[in-house]
C-alpha cells in the first residue's frame, strides 16, 4: 500500500527535520566541491538544496519514494539537481557516486539488510556515507499513544508499524556484511517540540497509518493521537558514518 504525503504541509512543519539534518551536513566538510552526491529520501528537497551548495562543481542526485515529495523537490531545485521517484530497495545507478547522504528517511524502509547492500552498491570504493534516521527507542511514547488509539477503535492498525528503528550494533553488523568499513553508529536523543504539533504529527508521524485507513476514518484517528501526545516528542536519532570498502 502506497503512502500519500502532504508535501506542502510537511515542508512547512519540517523545522525539526532540518535541525537534525544540520548535524549531518556538519559532518560533510571533507566532501570535494566536484563530488557526485546522492540524497536518499530527499523529501521536499531542503537538504538537497544544501548539498547543491556544498558541491558547486559537482552533481547532486536525489530520490524519494513519494510522488508528492518528488514533485515539490523538483519545483524547489529546478535543474540544479536530478530528482526522481525511486524505492531505495530497487536502487540501481549507471555509475556509483562519491557520497551518499540521508536524513530522517531510512527508518521508513522495512528491509534494512537489503537497504545497506543497495547503498553500498551505489557508492564507489572509498566513497563516504553519512546518515541520520530514527533509531532504537525513537518516539516510544508516541508509539504507545498510537497503539492505544488503534486498540480502542481502529483494529486495522493494531500491532502494525511502518518503521524500522534499529540499534547501532545491528546496524553496524548489517553494514559490515554489505561491504562498509570505518563504520561509526551512535544514538542521539533529540527531544522535539514542533511549533504546530497537530500538523507535525499528521504529516511527519502518521502518513503511513492514515494510508491504511478508509478516508472517512483518518481524521478521527489523527485527532485522537494528537489529543493524547504531549511535547517534547521523544525523538532518538541513529547516526551513521562509514566508507565503502576499497576494491
Amino acid at each position: 500500500m502506497s503512502t500519500s504525503w502532504d508535501a506542502g504541509a510537511y515542508d512547512r512543519s519540517s523545522a525539526p527535520q532540518q535541525s537534525w539534518a544540520s548535524d549531518v551536513l556538519a559532518r560533510l566538510g571533507h566532501v570535494a566541491p566536484d563530488a557526485t552526491v546522492l540524497d536518499v529520501g530527499c523529501g521536499t528537497g531542503r537538504v538537497t538544496e544544501a548539498l547543491v551548495a556544498l558541491v558547486p562543481r559537482g552533481r547532486v542526485l536525489a530520490i524519494d519514494q513519494s510522488e508528492e515529495m518528488v514533485a515539490l523537490a523538483r519545483r524547489r531545485l529546478g535543474s540544479r539537481a536530478k530528482v526522481w521517484r525511486q524505492d531505495v530497495l530497487d536502487l540501481e545507478l549507471e555509475d556509483p557516486v562519491d557520497v551518499i547522504v540521508s536524513t530522517a528517511a531510512l527508518h521508513w524502509v522495512v528491509g534494512h539488510d537489503r537497504l545497506w547492500q543497495r547503498l553500498a552498491e551505489a557508492l564507489r570504493p572509498g566513497g563516504a556515507l553519512e546518515v541520520q534516521c530514527g533509531g532504537a527507542g525513537n518516539i516510544a511514547r508516541v508509539r504507545e499513544v498510537i497503539d492505544a488509539v488503534a486498540q480502542a477503535g481502529f483494529p486495522e492498525l493494531a500491532g502494525w508499524s511502518p518503521w524500522t528503528f534499529a540499534a547501532p550494533a545491528e546496524t553496524e553488523r548489517r553494514m559490515r556484511e554489505a561491504g562498509f568499513t570505518a563504520i561509526r553508529c551512535w544514538l542521539q536523543e533529540r527531544p522535539t517540540e514542533p511549533e504546530d504539533l497537530g500538523t507535525f504529527v499528521r504529516t511527519s508521524v502518521l502518513p503511513a497509518h492514515l494510508a491504511r485507513l478508509a478516508e472517512d476514518r483518518r481524521e478521527a484517528f489523527a485527532a485522537a493521537v494528537v489529543e493524547r501526545v504531549t511535547p517534547p516528542l521523544d525523538y532518538v536519532r541513529l547516526n551513521v558514518s562509514a566508507l565503502r570498502a576499497a576494491a
